[in-house]
């Protein structure tokens, strides 16, 4: 496998060049072998994992995905690069029309995205992901997004035509001032909270459709009390919620584990960490009382389509 060289990251001649600064990134453009990759793992159940870029600009503190960065120079300045998989959407078409030789009659399972975010903020120059979906549209695969981001609302004209989607909307936290600790670069909570409950409102009835919508509270990270009930109740405004606590701690530079960047904040919160399971089930118990109407999932169970 050939090792690629980015400039800026890597000494010597760099045989991937800086294309631009976006914002606080460097952005870089690379073709793709592939887009499609076997979905294994925490998403195993799905046929497919789909990121249409490498690297994600949010670069949130807990983020488990900073360890597939291409070297080490890279992983230490997550959130400040990524790379543009510039031929994905002729790719993908190529693969979904391969999948539909071999299976006809089982439009395929596709998470998108496991490792980044496919509204990151250089999609609203590069319409990226945009451009998958409009590929994915012909095909109808059964087709999850995971974002954080209220972009996703500028390509509603396109949901709209899929007949298997859900949309997880991740919101770990309902105080503002601990989503600035963990993730200072992220879309506000009241401007996800809004996103969402537009995509909820903008999917007409349609028969043989199967439209649903998740809000993702992964990892789970404190909420102040005086926030907590209301953040729980406009959490209602799904037919999912999900939880999750941080994954496991790894000093192994390529296994996926919380970054020490966000163990280091959890000592900000020794209220919530120094009894972290005991915090885990109060919240899963209000969400329990609170959202009775609701699916409240755990884990890998909760990122599943059915």
């Amino acid at each position: 496998m050939v090792k690629y060289k980015y400039e800026g990251y890597c000494s010597g001649q760099q045989n991937i060049r800086l294309r631009e600064n976006f914002g606080t990134a460097k952005v870089y453009a690379q073709n793709a072998q592939s887009v499609l990759n076997k979905a294994t793992g925490f998403i195993s159940a799905y046929d497919f994992t789909l990121n249409p870029y490498r690297g994600c600009q949010y670069g949130c503190s807990y983020c488990y995905a900073a360890a597939f960065s291409p070297n080490s120079n890279m992983r230490q300045d997550w959130g400040n690069w990524v790379i543009i998989k510039q031929n994905a959407a002729e790719i993908l078409k190529k693969e979904l029309q391969s999948w539909y030789k071999k299976n006809p009659d089982r439009p395929p399972s596709i998470y998108m995205s496991s490792v980044t975010d496919p509204y990151q903020p250089i999609e609203s120059k590069e319409q990226l992901t945009r451009h998958l979906l409009q590929v994915m549209v012909s095909y109808q695969p059964t087709l999850v997004i995971q974002t954080r981001s209220p972009m996703i609302t500028r390509d509603i004209d396109i949901l709209q035509h899929f007949q298997r989607l859900r949309i997880n909307m991740s919101i770990p936290t309902g105080s503002e001032k601990v989503r600035k600790d963990f993730e200072p670069k992220s879309p506000s909570i009241p401007a996800r909270l809004k996103a969402i409950a537009k995509l909820r409102y903008s999917f007409p009835y349609q028969e043989n459709c199967d439209i649903r919508f998740s809000i993702t509270v992964t990892p789970l990270l404190p909420t102040l009390p005086e926030d907590e009930a209301n953040f729980i109740n406009k959490l209602g405004i799904v037919d999912r919620v999900v939880i999750q606590d941080f994954h496991a701690s790894n000093a192994r530079s390529l296994i996926a584990s919380t970054r020490e960047e966000a163990l280091a904040l959890k000592q900000k919160y020794a209220w919530w960490y120094n009894s972290e399971q005991q915090s885990y089930r109060k919240f899963k118990n209000k969400l329990i009382a609170m959202l009775p109407a609701l699916e409240i999932m755990e884990g890998k169970e909760g990122f599943g389509y059915e």
